[in-house]
């Protein structure tokens, strides 16, 4: 008894000080405290580098924590701290962590049935096929519905078709996972913004709103927003002292490999460090890490346009990114990758300053482009070009800055430039 009562007393003043180790902002208000970034080795030059990448790639919002407080904020173009933005399938991870609050509530077990709250024939699966699709099931994206339908986010019966049994087989499809949005309506009583509200925006100063898209329902929120949330996930539900989720098992299973077909895939949330991962509209499992530029407990909550949110609990380190990307990927983790590399890059010693490569030179002509392309270069010297597609697929490399696209089909591309000074991405768009 005497060594559990000293464990435990260990263990609350662990907890204790990892709590107060983080900053958390007023409530309300604009009062956010911050970090100079010289106080974390950062020097000018390559805080400078990172803005001007985010820039000529259309971000809109970019912001940087450390410890909870701020040491980048950065707005675009007549974005400002207020604009409200799109999370697009990035907030899927609010839906995620609504779902573990309805649960912790008694409302429903991620092991139900959906159609215990749908309703039978919500797909046109036979109703054993469709008995066997859980709450779970719409979290990991492994409901088995086939997802090669002509529009993934239809959400209508006839838009669910059964391809595999629930658990056998990853696909990453919205139609599921939207429904999940009515699942928890249906369960609790309240309309999904009230919920919210109540049990995550309130307890947190988090505003903005879900608003219908087509079939989809997706959040709305300013930049700050979306790094409350950000500090919540990081400090495992818990915002300075009002530990909101209180499932710790559901929290620990909602950032860490939810099934065995895509080990980079928790509950609607995005892992790095994984020995494999996949991506929307595949099958082909690929090895390695998802963000080989990230730190390998990274979680991250990505969607189309470039929405990110990446979360890095072994470093207190979040950052945002908000904004628009000509690809029409639903998780364009190649852009997610080369910001980290911009991001690792922001320290440097004194001796360093005057040696900061200068990418802004580098650019692809004409682009957009149907088939010769000419790539410009400062005074560096060039290794490779490597070209891949929307899905992190290695198209073709070469070392001769005039190179032909013309058997690439047409859409966006990242062309990775290796320098003597190190790498720089930037998009082509083929016509």
């Amino acid at each position: 008894m005497k060594y559990f009562l000293i464990f435990l007393f260990s263990f609350q003043f662990s907890s204790e000080i990892t709590a107060q180790s983080l900053y958390f902002p007023p409530l309300t208000g604009t009062v956010w405290d911050t970090i100079a970034p010289q106080s974390l080795n950062y020097c000018q030059p390559k805080i400078d580098s990172l803005y001007h990448f985010l820039e000529t790639n259309n971000t809109k919002a970019f912001i940087l924590l450390k410890d909870g407080k701020i040491v980048l904020e950065k707005y675009f173009g007549t974005h400002t701290a207020t604009t409200p933005w799109q999370w697009a399938s990035a907030g899927k991870t609010i839906t995620s962590f609504m779902t573990g609050i309805a649960q912790q509530e008694g409302h429903l077990s991620i092991s139900d049935t959906t159609s215990n709250y749908l309703g039978q024939g919500w797909t046109i699966c036979t109703p054993q096929q469709e008995e066997k699709i859980t709450i779970r099931h719409q979290l990991t994206m492994t409901s088995g519905l086939k997802d090669d339908v002509p529009d993934h986010y239809c959400t209508l019966d006839t838009c669910l078709i059964y391809q595999a049994d629930a658990g056998t087989r990853w696909a990453y499809h919205n139609g599921p996972y939207t429904l999940l949005d009515s699942v928890i309506e249906i369960a609790t009583g309240q309309t999904l913004n009230s919920y919210t509200t109540q049990k995550l925006k309130t307890p947190t100063g988090m505003t903005g709103s879900f608003f219908p898209v087509g079939y989809n329902n997706v959040f709305f929120s300013n930049a700050r927003s979306m790094a409350r949330f950000g500090l919540l996930i990081l400090n495992k539900g818990n915002w300075n002292g009002n530990q909101i989720m209180t499932d710790t098992n559901y929290y620990n299973e909602m950032v860490n490999t939810s099934q065995a077909l895509n080990k980079s895939y928790g509950y609607l949330w995005w892992l790095n460090g994984k020995q494999s991962y996949m991506l929307p509209t595949l099958q082909t499992v690929f090895p390695g890490f998802m963000s080989p530029n990230a730190p390998a407990d990274m979680i991250s909550a990505i969607g189309s346009g470039g929405q990110f949110l990446n979360v890095v609990p072994s470093q207190k380190l979040i950052w945002l990114r908000m904004g628009d990307e000509p690809g029409n990927s639903n998780v364009p983790f190649l852009l997610n990758d080369a910001i980290w590399e911009y991001v690792n890059d922001l320290s440097c010693s004194t001796s360093e300053l005057d040696e900061v490569p200068d990418f802004s030179g580098i650019a692809l002509y004409p682009n957009p482009a149907s088939d010769i392309i000419q790539l410009k270069l400062n005074s560096y010297k060039l290794l490779t070009i490597s070209v891949y597609n929307g899905n992190g697929q290695l198209q073709f490399e070469t070392n001769c800055p005039q190179f032909s696209i013309e058997k690439l089909e047409k859409g966006c591309y990242i062309v990775e430039v290796k320098t003597n000074k190190g790498k720089h991405h930037l998009k082509l768009m083929k016509e």
